[in-house]
């Protein structure tokens, strides 16, 4: 959708979009490369950890992402300073994820959290306390959206049950406790070779 968003740039919303997401979008990365790396260290047991095989180079540098990118406090601060300095691009964003609204009622939990938090930022500098909240939050937002937009639909119901659900609060890769064994058999059949 980022990508997308590049490509229409000559449209000032969609420059506006491609501004904020980008940001968003690094720090989610950033903050997951390195527990993915390590969750597929895991998979592989002793045999991804020895030097023989891609992964310790992989997890070495997966930190890395972090530092050429920014940190996930500067890139969250630019969330703010870019909502700050060009208001459209919250507007867009908000925009585009408000058309999931009635969805989900955990997605409509969120997007209500997200909005009402907006509606109180007066000062940027005040709001900085809780730009990491609100950088992950509208990261939750736009993926839970285009996975219920254009997505699978049981993928999209299992991040929403195990990423948007309060009462989980399951951020580790596998948590399946908000999931039924048909949903994860779909799941892993659209990524193994069958």
């Amino acid at each position: 959708r980022i990508a997308q968003a590049y490509d229409q740039s000559i449209d000032p919303n969609q420059a506006a979009f491609s501004r904020l997401a980008v940001a968003v979008g690094k720090y989610w990365t950033n903050k997951r490369c390195v527990p993915f790396v390590g969750e597929a260290m895991e998979c592989l047991g002793g045999a991804g950890y020895v030097e023989e095989s891609i992964l310790p180079r992989l997890y070495r540098e997966a930190p890395l992402n972090g530092i050429w990118e920014g940190s996930g406090n500067v890139i969250c601060l630019d969330v703010l300073r870019t909502i700050s300095k060009e208001p459209i691009s919250i507007q867009v964003l908000m925009n585009e994820v408000s058309q999931s609204k009635g969805a989900d009622t955990r997605f409509d939990h969120l997007l209500n959290e997200v909005t009402i938090h907006l509606s109180t930022l007066t000062n940027i500098n005040i709001a900085a306390w809780k730009a990491r909240w609100m950088t992950q939050r509208l990261g939750l937002l736009l993926q839970g959206h285009l996975l219920m937009s254009s997505g699978d639909p049981v993928v999209a119901e299992a991040f929403l049950s195990t990423r948007l659900n309060p009462s989980m609060g399951e951020t580790a890769f596998g948590a399946t406790s908000g999931l039924q064994l048909h949903q994860v058999q779909h799941i892993l059949e659209r990524v193994l070779a069958v």
